[in-house]
């Protein structure tokens, strides 16, 4: 029996905020279900996560594929859906079975940089055309006109955020239950702020229900100790997603959301993310060179337990979240004069703390 979630565009507050509910709720069972049978796959077919260098935090091998039952329980959820899918839900839908199937390869088979940069292009040009793109942002400047039309620019720029913010999810995850908490933070962050505006966001708030309760139901197997890795699979995916949702809930959204928003709401894999390729670049080594430079190594390396660490990650993800949602309070120049304090805080407080040298 096929269960329908009521997704109407004129329904009172309090019904949405039920159906809403609902949607993590049914989510979150899906996902929690689903992760014990995407583990014995995993072991079946040899996709597990053997530590072969001192990158690697754990010490004994773990299944992969855990991004499958995060991945099975938000197209579910988004196909109960009551109602046809939107085109923007078509398009999602499809790009991220491409991210999961490239994921699925390089966690069963490594693929190399380059042909899981093919895979993540080829999810974004997905998007495109189904027509998620990023079309307008806010202008900075006081007393000019409201939009800024980026035109020809569209279709790079759009292509570079999902593409990077993909890339940056699965960049930050290197410690148990970190990429997905992070990832649900955002997620939650993106659903505040369409709640803020749920006339005009309505798509938005349930596509980041559906995500937040997939990933609710598989982290207590993520977490510290974890049982299973959600692989390339799940990372990639939850980077492909937010970007997605992004663009639907704030930069393409009816009401003026300046670009400040996304970015400070996906902060942390963000900074994360530019921090590393500045570092690699600094000391003159390849930019997709992995090293033991990123926070949560530092954080290790500084004494904390693999919880402790994860737990602060979490808190700086969630003030940033907060300030995105402050950002989208005020006025568009304010927001864009928040980010800039933000990333300056940041940027200080890196380069005091080491976080531009070099760590093989």
């Amino acid at each position: 029996m096929m269960i329908h979630f009521l997704v109407m565009d004129h329904i009172n507050g309090e019904m949405v905020m039920n159906n809403l509910f609902l949607v993590v709720v049914f989510s979150t069972i899906l996902s929690f279900l689903l992760t014990p049978l995407v583990k014995k796959l995993a072991v079946k077919i040899g996709a597990i996560d053997v530590p072969k260098d001192k990158r690697r935090v754990h010490k004994k091998p773990i299944p992969l594929l855990g991004g499958l039952s995060i991945y099975i329980a938000f197209i579910v959820t988004v196909i109960c859906k009551s109602g046809p899918l939107m085109n923007s839900e078509k398009g999602i839908i499809i790009g991220a079975t491409i991210i999961v199937i490239g994921g699925f390869l390089d966690d069963k088979y490594e693929l190399s940089p380059l042909v899981k940069l093919m895979f993540q292009v080829g999810s974004a040009v997905v998007l495109i055309f189904f027509g998620v793109t990023i079309k307008n942002i806010t202008n900075p400047l006081p007393d000019a006109a409201q939009w800024l039309s980026i035109g020809g620019f569209s279709i790079p720029l759009t292509i570079i955020w999902v593409v990077g913010i993909t890339n940056a999810i699965n960049l930050i995850d290197g410690l148990d239950g970190l990429a997905a908490g992070i990832a649900l933070i955002s997620s939650v962050t993106i659903l505040i702020i369409a709640l803020l505006k749920i006339d005009t966001r309505l798509e938005a708030a349930f596509l980041t229900c559906a995500l937040s309760g997939a990933i609710l139901g598989f982290l207590p197997y993520n977490f510290n100790p974890a049982s299973i890795f959600m692989g390339d699979t799940g990372a990639q995916l939850l980077g492909f997603l937010l970007a997605a949702i992004s663009i639907e809930g704030t930069i393409k959204s009816a009401a003026a959301v300046a670009i400040s928003v996304p970015i400070l709401a996906l902060g942390l894999p963000i900074y994360d993310t530019l921090f590393a390729m500045i570092r690699r670049k600094i000391n003159g080594k390849p930019i997709m060179q992995a090293d033991r430079g990123h926070l949560h190594h530092r954080l290790l390396d500084m004494g904390l337990t693999q919880k402790q660490a994860v737990i602060i990650m979490y808190l700086i993800s969630a003030v940033l979240g907060s300030l995105a949602i402050l950002a989208m309070q005020v006025s568009s120049q304010s927001s864009y004069f928040l980010l800039a304090i933000v990333m300056i805080i940041l940027v200080l407080g890196a380069w005091k703390c080491g976080f531009f040298k070099h760590r093989d």
